[in-house]
């Protein structure tokens, strides 16, 4: 599925997340060697910019517990042309897609971010705007004191947003397991996603611990509007899951 095809050409900054499933054990440790060696390959990728090399986690992905069998790659390009092209036949790209068992590829543009990773502003926040689906993300880095009591709460949140008919597709992943955390997740509009947010639960809670406690070094928020997609994620585009939601 296709979204937001009004902006494919615009000269804009593009976000990609690509993920990788692997389902031996034999691909498992092939992946997991190429955390290492993957560090060294993908700043090489032709045009490529602010980039992360990351593993998931089990179930929906908000958990501590490591998921061996996915990969994801976070970067930027200078343009949407520059993306599908990097992400699809540079050959750092491609060594992942050979070995993996299924690949899936989202095309974003920032409408808002705000926060640093890794002490950066990664993200060029376009000035067009898109009032249809949207991408979510969040990126923290936990004080390893304050580790413990923000992974008891991470549990009730993932059964929450699991549980969102609206949430079209959600994962977590991180580039350290434990203290660094990444949340994405895809919504049909602004409206279904607020509605989550004001819910009063373990989301809002958690929150609200969070300001007080300040248990993050260091965090970041992002908005994205949806270009497209390429590939499938267990069978089919999550794009096509919106039009459910």
């Amino acid at each position: 599925m296709t979204v937001g095809t009004k902006w494919k050409d615009a000269p804009i900054q593009t976000v990609t997340l690509t993920l990788y499933r692997f389902d031996t054990w034999r691909a498992r440790a092939w992946a997991l060697g190429m955390m290492g060696l993957g560090r060294i390959l993908l700043p090489r990728v032709p045009d490529i910019g602010f980039w992360k090399l990351c593993g998931a986690g089990k179930g929906e992905g908000f958990t501590p517990t490591a998921n061996m069998a996915t990969v994801a790659i976070l970067a930027t390009w200078p343009d949407h042309a520059t993306a599908q092209f990097g992400t699809q036949h540079s050959a750092s790209f491609q060594r992942y897609a050979r070995k993996a068992d299924e690949s899936w590829t989202v095309y974003l543009s920032a409408t808002r971010s705000s926060g640093a990773w890794a002490g950066q502003a990664p993200f060029e926040v376009s000035t067009q705007t898109s009032d249809g689906p949207l991408a979510a993300l969040t990126r923290a880095t936990i004080k390893p004191g304050i580790a413990a009591q923000f992974w008891r709460r991470v549990p009730d949140i993932s059964r929450m947003i699991g549980s969102d008919p609206n949430v079209a597709f959600k994962i977590g992943i991180g580039e350290v397991p434990l203290l660094h955390q990444v949340t994405f997740s895809i919504w049909p509009d602004a409206q279904a996603m607020a509605a989550f947010a004001r819910q009063d639960g373990p989301h809002a809670r958690a929150i609200r611990a969070v300001r007080a406690g300040k248990w993050f070094r260091e965090e970041l928020y992002a908005r994205f509007a949806i270009l497209g997609d390429h590939g499938t994620w267990g069978g089919s585009s999550p794009l096509d899951r919106l039009e459910a939601a």
